[in-house]
């Protein structure tokens, strides 16, 4: 059975898009990272999810070929290459790099970039990507500690990033439909611009560049974009019971969205913050006195919680340690304590939790948020889990205290 093929530049960008191909009418499945890859039954969607966003550049682009390759050997015929709405990256890459090295083995005449999500107030006009009313240079995203956004012009951060020239679909020629859309991309790439960067402003933007670039082999951009596929319109995965304890929280993510969330989860419930010094010095001692706390809370959710105020940006030389110690103790919650669901906060923070537990695949399951679901982590060994990976710009402010509601 030939399949739709994906590559997400981490983890919870990759549950967000494959949330977006579930809602398309893909049954979608979720593998985290490029070896030993299982052939999900039944899916008509395959996403591995890298952590290629913060690697530097020849390491991101072997494993997305080496995570292309995987998906040849399960059958797919057409390939999505994901990154943020927010264009994370520098002007070396990884994002330009990557899909020009996946549109050399794929084919074709070029590829677009599409990072727009109307829903999620992602917009891109005439090249530039907004965040909500503001530009991307004027938004948070310009102060990001690894990736700092200073120009909002995809088109410019592109020309940096990639080899060939870089191509506009503007937003007027793309609300004539998807035909004009084809007919515009196709002229570009006749022109030498391997690269397009499209306009998109609202859901029906979305609908008509994906109807008009469904003939490429490789489409890139944010996870809208695959709202506007046409999947087979199978059932998805719907097995989401769950028990043991719930209302248990992990959160690495520095994001604005995630902080606003760890407020709003402290005050609703009750927090306790990692302190990285603190791991250092005894990480087993840390773990098992965190876990201890959220045993013995009656309030929740209880969030555990990564900055030192819910307002401040942490350190990122402590990145590693932190998310050793998330890891750590989502292991211990599941396995020791019976934790059957946790919301994790963050693409690095749901990686670490991923690996921890020993994670094959995930089957996608109900929708949260818009970009946000529940997922069940089929884990190598041991009972499935039901994991919320949230990336961390996404999610309304109570999403922590919303999650488990899905279970009542």
């Amino acid at each position: 059975m030939a399949r739709l093929g994906a590559i997400a530049d981490d983890l919870t960008g990759a549950t967000d898009l494959a949330i977006s191909l579930t809602t398309a009418g893909y049954r979608t499945a979720v593998v985290a990272g490029a070896d030993d890859v299982p052939d999900v039954a039944d899916a008509d969607a395959v996403v591995i999810a890298l952590k290629s966003r913060s690697e530097p550049v020849d390491q991101a682009v072997a494993d997305s070929l080496r995570a292309l390759d995987a998906l040849r050997r399960l059958g797919c015929d057409r390939y999505y290459f994901k990154y943020c709405s927010t264009f994370d990256s520098t002007p070396e890459g990884n994002i330009g790099p990557v899909a020009e090295a996946l549109l050399d083995s794929v084919g074709g005449p070029g590829t677009i970039y599409c990072p727009a999500f109307p829903a999620n107030r992602r917009t891109v006009y005439r090249g530039h990507l907004f965040v909500g009313d503001d530009r991307l240079d004027e938004s948070p995203m310009r102060h990001h500690p690894l990736n700092p956004m200073t120009d909002s012009s995809i088109v410019r951060w592109l020309d940096a990033q990639t080899s060939g020239s870089v191509g506009l679909v503007p937003l007027e020629v793309v609300r004539q439909g998807a035909e004009a859309v084809r007919a515009a991309v196709d002229t570009r790439f006749a022109a030498g611009e391997r690269n397009v960067v499209v306009d998109a402003v609202t859901d029906d933007d979305i609908t008509a560049i994906a109807e008009g670039t469904s003939h490429l082999p490789l489409v890139t951009g944010g996870s809208a974009l695959a709202f506007g596929f046409e999947g087979p319109r199978t059932s998805a995965f719907t097995d989401v019971s769950t028990g043991g304890p719930q209302g248990m929280v992990l959160s690495g993510s520095a994001s604005q969205a995630t902080q606003a969330q760890v407020r709003h989860g402290v005050e609703s419930g009750v927090g306790l913050r990692l302190d990285p010094a603190d791991l250092r010095r005894d990480l087993d001692g840390a773990v098992r006195a965190t876990v201890d706390a959220m045993r013995s809370a009656d309030a929740r959710p209880f969030v555990v919680y990564a900055t030192k105020e819910p307002t401040d940006v942490q350190d990122t030389g402590d990145s590693e340690v932190l998310e050793e110690a998330l890891g750590s103790v989502a292991r211990r919650l599941v396995d020791e304590e019976g934790v059957r669901a946790l919301v994790v906060a963050g693409g690095e923070t749901s990686g670490a939790v991923v690996a921890a537990l020993g994670v094959s695949h995930f089957l996608i399951g109900p929708v949260v948020d818009p970009g946000v679901a529940w997922t069940r982590a089929v884990r190598s060994q041991g009972e499935d889990v039901m994991l919320l990976l949230k990336s961390g710009n996404f999610g309304g402010p109570d999403l922590f205290s919303r999650a488990w509601e899905t279970f009542s």
